[in-house]
């Protein structure tokens, strides 16, 4: 009888689940998000309306729906993940039939009088499906080429679905969610080697089916001074405001570019610009390690996991974090070409920062329960 006690111990209650929360996880979401609403209240001009206030509310509900995701059991998320992510599919092929048309693209779905995109909720259902399908796949068979079909066009099919909007920047987001997640579940290096030979053929092929706006963001990118007041417009005036703020910045409302709306999307793509003139190179750096922290910590969490479909499920949720931030940051500063990709927790929009805090809770939710290795009485193998 003693025996049987340790083997049939009696499942946590939900005050034994909350003692294990990741509080490193939380502090450092509070300070990103607190970030966020200094850059928001200044961007307004000193106002907390109307961006601020609402950026403080819509944390505060997340952060609620995070902690109850958390401390449900991880194998009821091992059965929704397939129709989460069908559910996802079908929102998307809604778009360009009931969508919702917005700065010329329709991304949009109207429920009442809230409005969603149906391409941030995919990039978290994305993960929840394939962390699930690599969890029931026999480790022999992840590096198959008949058996990665599967995920390959799980990933593709929403690519393009989002392409179509047109969507460019939250497409190449999903492909390389996707693509680090057939990695870190063991998909043999050559299929990356080929994947990225393929992308470097279909370039030349793609450019000239690209769209008008699409192209002219290409060629701004690779040279902004050939339309200075157009397409070059929004890079070269973000340029301007990151530079301007040296090392220090020009202090907290003391940004010209932002305050006097030189700058385009000031309260969304573009905040991180905002960060740099007023908080100059210094607050930067540091906002940047702030997200280079979260995903450590992610990463730290999927280690101490014991579930395949956990380890995926936080690591998914460390590549969305960094591959907003990377592209986001990259957008602004040049690097990359501007396709409008949010900072977390950090630009305006409630889609984007509901879909990060579910996804969160799922990798909060994966580590209260990383001792469980997903193959007991009841759960899915």
């Amino acid at each position: 009888m003693a025996n049987s006690s340790v083997f049939h111990r009696p499942p946590p209650t939900v005050i034994e689940k909350l003692t294990q929360l990741n509080w490193a996880m939380l502090v450092v979401l509070c300070l990103l998000t607190g970030v966020g609403l200094a850059a928001q209240y200044s961007v307004a001009g000193g106002s907390w309306s109307p961006w601020a206030e609402r950026h403080a509310l819509r944390f505060l509900i997340g952060l609620g729906l995070l902690i109850v995701i958390a401390v449900v059991p991880l194998w009821v998320w091992l059965r929704l993940a397939f129709p989460a992510y069908a559910l996802a599919l079908v929102a998307l092929a809604l778009v360009p039939l009931i969508g919702t048309e917005a700065l010329g693209a329709r991304r949009w779905l109207a429920l009442g009088p809230l409005s969603f995109q149906p391409s941030e909720m995919m990039k978290v259902a994305l993960v929840m499906a394939l962390a699930s399908y690599f969890h029931m796949l026999p480790a022999d068979r992840v590096s198959n080429p008949l058996w990665l079909l599967i995920p390959a066009a799980m990933i593709a099919v929403p690519m393009v679905l989002v392409m179509r909007q047109p969507d460019l920047g939250t497409a190449l987001m999903m492909g390389l969610i996707g693509g680090g997640i057939l990695m870190m579940a063991g998909a043999h290096l050559f299929y990356f080697a080929g994947a990225a030979a393929t992308v470097l053929v279909a370039v030349p092929l793609v450019l000239p089916h690209l769209h008008d706006y699409q192209r002219r963001r290409v060629e701004s990118f690779l040279d902004p001074s050939t339309d200075p007041l157009g397409a070059g417009y929004h890079i070269t005036q973000s340029k301007i405001a990151l530079g301007s703020g040296g090392t220090s910045g020009k202090g907290f409302l003391g940004g010209t570019q932002s305050q006097l709306d030189f700058l385009p999307e000031k309260h969304t793509d573009f905040i991180f610009t905002t960060i740099g003139e007023e908080w100059g190179f210094v607050g930067s750096i540091a906002v940047l390690l702030l997200f280079a922290l979260l995903v450590a910590v992610l990463m730290g969490m999927a280690l101490a996991t014991a579930s395949r479909f956990g380890r995926l499920l936080i690591s998914g949720s460390a590549l969305i974090v960094f591959g907003y931030a990377a592209i986001n940051v990259g957008m602004v500063s040049g690097a990359v070409p501007v396709v409008g990709v949010p900072l977390p927790f950090i630009s305006y929009g409630g889609t984007s920062m509901m879909t990060l805090l579910f996804g969160l809770g799922l990798s909060m939710c994966a580590y209260v329960h990383r001792d469980d290795d997903m193959t007991g009485p009841g759960r899915p193998r």
